[in-house]
């Protein structure tokens, strides 16, 4: 399966001509990400993973199209794309379903806290062919499974550096790449994924640094 990460929390995947694209935000490239796409996984109602203008031209383009989120966030779709209504579905959290040829199992349910005067909105993570986990904006790990390689938001107004790196403990997958990058310069990024680096290879993680556009084999 090929990975690609985009700006922000946006990753497109491709095995055997079918295309997933999780999370295509207002931060990311995300028309550039849903070219050709068969499904689209979205983790939460926020703009910076689901840019609903693009998505929503996304579906009226591209009969094809099937597109999986929360429940808000899937009636919202289909009165912004009623022609596609029917190719817009509700994930909750503890199922399994196929998408596009990919097998998903979703986990959580719920938006890490910000601040108690910020409301709190579900949130689903997937997880991909046993393989690829997207928490969205969260910190649950996934029940029962062993994941193959993690996507770790390094960087948000919800996270702070030691709760990243207990995460990827947590976690132990083998691999992870970062996600959820966009409000780092240079500098921060380093610093935080430093952190990551370092600390998550005591337990087992192999964490290596993306570029926007940048794929790789997973």
């Amino acid at each position: 399966m090929k990975l690609t990460k985009f700006t922000h929390a946006c990753v497109r995947l491709e095995k055997d001509g079918h295309v997933l694209v999780i999370d295509p935000g207002g931060y990311s490239e995300s028309a550039e990400a849903l070219d050709g796409a068969h499904a689209v996984l979205i983790t939460h109602e926020h703009p910076d993973h689901v840019d609903v203008a693009v998505v929503t031209s996304a579906l009226k383009d591209n009969r094809e199209l099937e597109l999986f989120a929360p429940g808000g966030v899937a009636e919202n779709l289909r009165k912004e794309a009623p022609d596609a209504g029917s190719r817009v579905h509700t994930v909750d959290p503890g199922t399994s379903f196929d998408a596009a040829g990919f097998g998903i199992r979703s986990f959580g349910g719920q938006h890490a806290l910000i601040h108690p005067h910020v409301p709190i909105v579900a949130n689903i993570g997937y997880l991909v062919d046993e393989n690829v986990y997207h928490p969205g904006d969260s910190f649950i790990i996934p029940d029962g499974i062993s994941v193959k390689t993690l996507l770790v938001p390094v960087h948000a107004p919800w996270n702070k550096v030691s709760e990243v790196v207990d995460f990827v403990i947590g976690v132990r997958a083998p691999r992870a790449f970062p996600v959820h990058d966009a409000l780092l310069n240079g500098t921060g990024l380093e610093l935080v994924e430093g952190h990551v680096k370092r600390l998550g290879a005591k337990y087992g993680t192999e964490f290596t640094h993306l570029s926007a556009r940048e794929s790789v084999d997973v």
